[in-house]
């Protein structure tokens, strides 16, 4: 275990890292942002993950339809999810080139939104039907290699808003469709992936419901990405 004593820290970044038991000792931690899976996080004393996900959920219903093995309640998740994302595409419009700004090197809503649409492909299309078609040319997916640039994906693609937000609004049809018809019984049936090299790989084994809580979660964990970072863009622009 790395120690850090008497270090300072300030404006310290950690991205992309596993802080699995890390312990805190004595820290002055003000003004500061945690973000990301988080478990078992003990503050002074008090375990507050719970606190935290029941003001998440408070502030975010959708969450807990997310969850539920309930078809119908995965039907509105799936509805309310894709009524938020119309939403954010229409206030992206009213500010044209917005959509591909950046902030704090977080992708531009241009690609999130080309993320969904690997997710989509991966994620629904392979795990939840069984696809075993090529992925939208578009799509941005890991940077893991050998999976990076792979199936048919295009890195050299620039697509406009418009072209994306057609093949999002299809790809939402197209779950939608399937969610209309699917059963408790499908859900929780071993999800068919294809037994190849594809991502993701590690799908192998979940069941349906797994693979589409990812589809789920993705898309609304990506749509708070894209609102809070357009939310600091158009305040920089206010300053």
């Amino acid at each position: 275990m790395t120690r850090y004593v008497d270090e300072d820290l300030h404006g310290a970044e950690f991205r992309e890292c596993d802080l699995t038991g890390a312990r805190l000792i004595g820290v002055v931690m003000q003004d500061a942002v945690i973000d990301g899976l988080i478990t078992n996080l003990v503050v002074n004393g008090v375990e507050v993950t719970e606190y935290v996900e029941a003001e998440l959920d408070r502030r975010h219903p959708v969450r807990v339809l997310i969850r539920s093995e309930d078809p119908a309640d995965l039907r509105e998740a799936s509805r309310q999810l894709h009524a938020g994302w119309a939403a954010t595409i229409e206030r992206i419009r009213r500010t044209p080139g917005i959509e591909r700004r950046s902030v704090n090197d977080e992708w531009s809503a241009v690609q999130t939104m080309r993320h969904l649409v690997f997710v989509h492909d991966s994620w629904f299309r392979r795990c939840c039907l069984g696809s075993t078609e090529l992925f939208t040319p578009m799509g941005i997916g890991t940077t893991v290699e050998p999976y990076r640039g792979a199936h048919g994906l295009d890195l050299s693609l620039d697509p406009a808003l418009d072209e994306i937000a057609s093949v999002r609004d299809a790809q939402t049809a197209e779950l939608e469709a399937w969610l209309d018809e699917v059963t408790a019984m499908q859900l929780a049936a071993r999800a068919p992936v294809p037994d190849d090299d594809v991502w993701p790989p590690y799908a192998r084994g979940r069941l349906v419901r797994q693979c589409l809580g990812t589809v789920l979660n993705e898309t609304f964990e990506h749509h708070g990405f894209c609102v809070r970072d357009l939310d600091l863009i158009e305040a920089q622009d206010a300053e």
